[in-house]
């Protein structure tokens, strides 16, 4: 290898290792955030301690990752995407002015200032996960390993329908987390900002808001779609932490393995998960679903 090459090399590296660390410390933070806001979530639903719940919701999402079978694990996410649906409920069952949101959808009104600009980025920034790419890639590989099928790159034939199936899965999975983004915006307009509720800046004010406004019906679908949707999150967060981490340092990965094969892969999901649960983080509005769909 010429000294141009070494360089070039060292320069991938330190690239891809401050990537990986800001994807790291991204999704530490949100973890808090999905913890915190299923703390909040409980807590209005039976009296108790938030960071205590908060706690408790993190360990379980880490035993649930560690020591359940990558294939039984993979059902459970799939099931708790329904969870998902519960914002979907929560607009059927308040008073939708259905003429005027339509026309918002399709002609919207854009103005630019920094009122809009600050929506336009709240909405980019969570309906666009990076973070799922690793957790896609990394589930992918897991499939082929539990199905004992040779990799793609080593199966030509294969190759054009699996990465046609991979292309249909993941505009179906784009199409419905999105869809769900929008009747969650079209929830929250309905409700508090029809009648002024204009500062929310947690996911538990807004379905505490909700309570008076839409009835204890909406206020309790609302709330445990926060739990649903936060047991959903975590463990993506975390493992695609984990997956960008171990392939940066060429450790052992996959939920296919066993603890014991992969303790560093575990490892990294119990510190993501684990560490930020130890920290009171103020947690926000999960509108951030593309979380939520796992491949």
């Amino acid at each position: 290898m010429t000294h141009a090459e070494e360089v070039i090399e060292r320069a991938h590296s330190v690239v891809a290792r401050a990537c990986v660390l800001m994807l790291f410390v991204a999704n530490f933070i949100n973890i808090g955030a999905d913890l915190a806001a299923m703390g909040a979530a409980l807590r209005l639903l039976m009296d108790g301690p938030q960071l205590i719940y908060a706690a408790i919701f993190g360990i379980v999402c880490v035993e649930l990752e560690v020591f359940v079978s990558y294939r039984r694990y993979a059902m459970i996410l799939k099931w708790l995407t329904l969870s998902l649906f519960a914002y979907v409920i929560v607009v059927f069952a308040v008073d939708v002015p259905w003429s005027t949101a339509l026309r918002g959808i399709l002609v919207p009104q854009l103005a630019f200032d920094s009122a809009h600009a600050m929506a336009l980025a709240g909405i980019l920034g969570t309906t666009i996960s990076p973070y799922l790419f690793f957790w896609q890639a990394g589930q992918e590989v897991e499939e082929l390993r539990r199905q004992e099928r040779a990799k793609l790159k080593a199966d030509p034939k294969s190759a054009e329908p699996e990465l046609a199936r991979i292309r249909v899965d993941t505009l179906v999975g784009m199409a419905l987390s999105n869809t769900v983004a929008l009747f969650i915006i079209m929830a929250t307009a309905a409700t508090l900002h029809a009648h002024g509720v204009t500062q929310i800046e947690t996911s538990a004010q807004a379905a505490e808001a909700l309570r008076p406004i839409a009835g204890e019906f909406t206020f309790a679908v609302f709330a445990v779609g926060i739990i649903g949707t936060g047991l959903l999150a975590v463990p993506v967060l975390a493992g695609s932490a984990a997956y960008a981490v171990a392939e940066l340092f060429r450790w052992p990965e996959g939920l296919g393995r066993a603890p014991h094969r992969a303790k560093a892969f575990y490892g990294t999901i119990a510190a993501a998960t684990l560490g930020r649960s130890l920290f009171h983080s103020p947690d926000l509005i999960p509108s951030r679903c593309s979380t939520g769909a796992p491949s």
